[in-house]
């Protein structure tokens, strides 16, 4: 969209361009090598910083209309005000005039240049904003700030990087399904692929509206004594992978939601990222793997089309090593050498499951009231239909949700775990969607979303002229 042009807003006496100039004149004219390198390249930098911003001072003026009167969605405004403001930009502040109208019913000002540029929250140009929301879904807004200062373009102040998140979260939820509608229609599944696994999961993280007192009281009313991990709740994460015919993974695409009663929104998630899936490639072998939580599995075995359903593999080995630790007393030798075996007799041999069962049924007869092997033969004959291993491995299907759990790790665990952190649900959700859309490779596809719901036609009213000339 172009706005009408005004390019002689910013002061005459900027001459950065030319200081520039300049200096690499004089250096073409020098022939001395440089006394210290590092001090010539922050001057270097310095400099064409300094241009750069010039340069886009003059074209965002451009984006300004300075005229009695507007037009926006059918609604007139009137200009109110003229003044200069500061944007921030990839390359630091940047200083420009502006107008601003507001309509006759009052309301907020409308200020055409920053609808027309898509400036960002009223301050960030939209490669500021960009840099800052990678940044900050990477590392914590103190951790940035050193960063940007480090760079030497852009300073922006931790608690300006610290808010920035948040308000584009609630341009992306406004959006959301749509948003990741077009995502899934701009993508193209590798040719290669020959089917697809699918994973939920859930970490616990720290929160701020945890219950954490609530939960306290609670135990201290039934006499017992608080213990665990009060003030957490599970924060759900979910990941959809393709693989080739050699049982390669070749992409992966992840999402986490905090948390939210049966993981509501992350399940509508995942099933329209596989349904969209399928619709482009309906060949894709659908392969759902978990572990036992039992909501997880009535997803995947109602909600999502028909597919191999598998039960985590390293999931099963830990409930076959309780059983075997309760029997032989976990580590010892007997233990370590019962556990290599029918861990190898689970993964390889056909009907594994059936013998592994058989073995742990043998095991209860000498030990009846050890409870961890009467849970663990429940457990595996529970799940028994999802123990295939051998058969999956055979077709070169995967067995193990590993890749969901690292995305635990990747998504949540190392950016909203860390020391003394804990969160409120839009502080959260902010930093995952941003972390996600980057770990999944969309956040190059997904940022101009972002940016044009910042964006707004504002023009002169139809059969008006100007009354005055653009300064």
């Amino acid at each position: 969209m172009q706005a009408l042009q005004n390019p002689d807003l910013l002061s005459s006496d900027s001459h950065a361009m030319d200081q520039l100039q300049g200096f690499l004149r004089r250096r073409r004219e020098t022939g001395e090598p440089i006394e210290d390198l590092e001090r010539f390249e922050q001057d270097l930098h310095r400099l064409f910083v300094a241009a750069e911003r010039e340069a886009l001072g003059h074209e965002l003026a451009r984006f300004d209309l300075d005229v009695p009167q507007v037009e926006s969605a059918g609604k007139r405004y009137d200009q109110v005000l003229r003044c200069e403001t500061t944007y921030n930009s990839a390359v630091g502040p940047v200083r420009v005039a502006r107008s601003l109208y507001r309509s006759s019913d009052g309301g907020r000002a409308l200020c055409p240049l920053e609808l027309h540029a898509g400036i960002i929250e009223g301050y960030w140009t939209p490669l500021a904003a960009k840099q800052a929301a990678w940044a900050v879904s990477h590392l914590t807004p103190k951790e940035s700030a050193e960063l940007f200062d480090l760079l030497g373009n852009m300073a922006p102040s931790k608690s300006t990087l610290d808010r920035l998140p948040k308000a584009l979260s609630v341009h992306w939820e406004a959006e959301r399904p749509a948003f990741e509608a077009i995502l899934h229609q701009q993508e193209t599944i590798p040719q290669e692929a020959v089917s697809m696994a699918v994973s939920l999961d859930g970490v616990m993280a720290p929160m701020k509206d945890g219950k954490r007192q609530a939960k306290r009281q609670d135990a201290v009313d039934k006499g017992k004594a608080p213990s665990g991990p009060s003030g957490y709740q599970e924060v759900g994460c979910a990941t959809v992978s393709y693989y080739d015919r050699f049982g390669e993974r070749l992409v992966t695409h992840r999402m986490a939601r905090m948390p939210e009663a049966n993981k509501a929104t992350l399940k509508r998630q995942l099933t329209a990222e596989v349904m969209g899936a399928l619709i482009k490639r309906p060949d894709l072998r659908v392969v759902k793997v978990a572990d036992g939580t039992a909501d997880n599995w009535t997803y995947l075995r109602e909600t999502l089309p028909v597919g191999e359903e598998v039960l985590d593999f390293y999931h099963a080995v830990d409930h076959l090593s309780d059983a075997l630790g309760a029997a032989y007393g976990e580590g010892t030798r007997t233990y370590q050498a019962r556990l290599a075996t029918l861990r190898a007799v689970l993964c390889e041999a056909p009907q594994g499951v059936d013998r592994v069962i058989e073995a742990l049924c043998r095991l209860r007869s000498r030990y009846p009231r050890r409870q961890a092997i009467h849970k663990t033969i429940a457990y595996f004959r529970e799940h028994q239909h999802r123990m295939r291993y051998s058969d999956l491995r055979a077709q070169l299907l995967p067995i193990g949700s590993g890749v969901v759990e690292a995305a635990c790790k990747t998504l949540v665990t190392q950016r909203l775990k860390r020391s003394g952190m804990r969160w409120r649900v839009p502080g959260g959700q902010a930093i995952l969607t941003l972390r996600a859309l980057c770990q999944s490779a969309r956040f190059e596809r997904a940022w101009p979303l972002l940016v044009e719901t910042y964006k707004q036609t504002v023009t002169l009213p139809q059969k008006v002229i100007a009354l005055r000339k653009c300064r």
